[in-house]
């Protein structure tokens, strides 16, 4: 057997985990914000990793449009869960943040998360975890989507 006698099978299983992850996504920026654009929901999470970032670092991360990202911060900052600050090494420049509430917000949602992940996963191994995880990171590097 070939990989491409299972690649209709993994087309099928990527499009069905991309139709769940964004409701899921959908659902949780309405969680974090019932105003929140779910396309924003990303940004938030960078910036949560990442800490404080330049919009064209933001950009970059995000894989958008400057113009798009700063619509996105621009509607997040209305809602409370970003600011623009002055970076401390170049006066020029401005930084995107969580705001204190913002982070608080988006901790509590990620604690849930990670609850209901540990449920999903009860009957898991930790080593089938491990190997999925880096499966996908695997197959993120590769470049498709």
């Amino acid at each position: 057997m070939s990989v491409d006698d299972v690649l209709p099978a993994l087309e099928q299983e990527l499009a069905a985990m991309w139709r769940r992850a964004r409701a899921a996504g959908r659902a949780a920026a309405r969680e974090l914000h019932p105003r929140l654009d779910p396309t924003a929901y990303p940004l938030v999470l960078l910036l949560f990793e990442a800490g404080p970032l330049r919009m064209s670092d933001l950009a970059a991360g995000l894989l958008l449009d400057k113009s798009t990202v700063t619509r996105q911060v621009d509607a997040a900052a209305r809602l409370g869960l970003v600011e623009r600050t002055t970076d401390p090494g170049d006066a020029r420049a401005r930084l995107v943040a969580l705001t204190p509430a913002g982070r608080d917000r988006l901790t509590a949602l990620l604690t849930e998360r990670r609850t209901h992940w540990r449920a999903a996963l009860a009957s898991w191994d930790r080593d089938e975890v491990v190997a999925l995880t880096r499966l996908l990171h695997k197959l993120g590097n590769t470049g498709i989507g």
